[in-house]
């Protein structure tokens, strides 16, 4: 059913709407940016009836006596903002439950903030979230939410984190019934492109329903961000802890199952990454993005089902699982760049270099087909192609793939320089493999297709039904 249109209020407004009800009473404490959030309901009016403390522990030290040093040092962390939300949360409750009315709702809110520093070209990003009782005596239930804030102005990022923090009060009060449209409002009365919202988790008992690798999929959905990841346990996770300072190894696909092609691709390319110069292993995120906009051409037709059934099969692999809505792959690039200047590996068939060679896939682009391969291609990023079977069963690879004539002295450049390299351990006899023919011996209940993928996953699939599963 398609959600009502909500009506727009203002900042001042939400504020004021939670200040005025008399059964909602909290904390605000704000490390590392000013006390922006309180001062939107200071300046609203009537805010002593719903804030009891507002408070900034800006000195390490006092921060770490009020909340606890942090086990890996750090300040502006997902651990500090839940040490935060914990403290607060009981204090409140403990110090005024008894002297105020039998229907109040408590809350917490929190923030610990890196905004822009003086002098510094710092990563300015910040934890936000809210513990809250959504009815009275009820155990609370905790929002917790990333953003990376992208105004080069620490004035400026200020503002918007207050404006935010007025949005997620507000919504975990007034919107809590319907987490996607609390997330659509996390943004109202900030800019375009001032935020970006890269995770977001919902717990409690009012929120056990949901699945927050949906509502994080809400979150490119809603323009709140282009990417999204998850770690082997299937958890939500922060783009920028995961890739920083790491070599990448991706490989785009739909995943619809991934098949033991996709796995020979992933392994071989990771062989080859290998032989670079201090690659390993150890040191390498390997990584399975899906792009929304290669699946469907329209996020808001994405079936979230059919994405997290993706999502598992690949975590229970042991892989990280990006989702983005980035079609060229210069793009894909340089968002890890914002993240690690180390080796980039792409992972791609015969189909994909096809596509990058296609000068319609540029469209748009000013610079056309040389922007785009430019933008891939500036420094240590290395595709690797894997090889595939034509129509007449000859395979074809990186060697004597055709290309349009006048493209093939560009080809053979990138060839020749080291951008492009083949990967030549393939498994000739995975080649005739295709997901396509896969799905449908799953969805029909067709003998054999338990052959064609990893053995987790053809027990995933019919322990858990994927994919529209048929059993014989």
């Amino acid at each position: 059913m398609e959600r009502i249109k909500r009506k727009k209020l203002t900042t001042r407004d939400k504020a004021l709407l939670v200040n005025l009800d008399e059964r909602k009473y909290g904390t605000i404490v704000e490390i590392g940016a000013g006390q922006e959030v309180a001062r939107e309901f200071f300046r609203a009016g009537a805010a002593a009836g719903t804030i009891a403390k507002t408070m900034s522990a800006y000195d390490m030290q006092f921060s770490n006596a009020i909340y606890g040093a942090d086990p890996n040092g750090r300040y502006v962390s997902r651990s500090r903002l839940c040490a935060m939300l914990e403290r607060e949360f009981s204090q409140v409750v403990d110090r005024v439950q008894d002297t105020r009315p039998k229907s109040s709702t408590f809350f917490a809110y929190a923030a610990t903030v890196a905004a822009k520093s003086f002098n510094r070209d710092n990563e300015c990003h910040a934890w936000s979230g809210i513990r809250v009782q959504l009815y009275p005596e009820a155990p609370p239930s905790d929002i917790i939410v990333h953003v990376r804030m992208l105004d080069e102005d620490a004035n400026a990022q200020q503002e918007a984190l207050g404006v935010l923090g007025v949005n997620l009060i507000y919504g975990a009060y007034f919107l809590y019934e319907d987490p996607r449209e609390l997330i659509d409002s996390l943004t109202d009365g900030i800019g375009t492109d001032r935020l970006e919202i890269d995770s977001i988790e919902f717990f409690g008992p009012y929120f056990e329903d949901e699945d927050n690798r949906c509502l994080n999929l809400h979150l490119i959905r809603s323009w709140k961000t282009r990417a999204i990841m998850f770690n082997p346990e299937g958890k939500v996770c922060v783009p920028s802890e995961l890739l920083y300072k790491n070599n990448i190894l991706v490989m785009r696909g739909a995943f619809k199952p991934f098949t033991k092609i996709n796995e020979d691709m992933m392994a071989q390319g990771m062989k080859e990454f290998s032989s670079l110069h201090g690659i390993s292993r150890d040191n390498t995120l390997m990584l399975a993005e899906i792009t929304l906009n290669q699946l469907v051409g329209n996020n808001e037709n994405v079936d979230d089902r059919d994405f997290v059934e993706r999502v598992d099969q690949l975590t229970a692999l042991g892989y990280h699982v990006m989702i983005s809505d980035y079609v060229r792959y210069f793009r894909l690039r340089a968002y890890f760049r914002q993240f690690t200047q180390k080796q980039i590996g792409l992972v791609m068939g015969m189909s994909n270099i096809r596509q990058i060679f296609d000068e319609d896939f540029y469209r748009g682009v000013p610079g056309g087909i040389m922007e785009g391969l430019g933008k891939l291609f500036p420094d240590n990023t290395i595709v690797y192609a894997y090889p595939e079977l034509d129509s007449d069963d000859e395979e074809i690879s990186y060697q004597n793939i055709e290309l349009p004539n006048h493209l093939m002295h560009l080809y053979r450049h990138l060839i020749e320089n080291g951008f492009l390299r083949g990967i030549n351990d393939s498994n000739a006899a995975l080649f005739h493999i295709q997901s396509r023919e896969v799905l449908q011996g799953i969805q029909e209940g067709i003998e054999g297709w338990e052959d064609d993928v990893p053995e987790p996953v053809a027990a995933l699939i019919k322990e858990q039904r994927l994919f529209g599963y048929r059993s014989r």
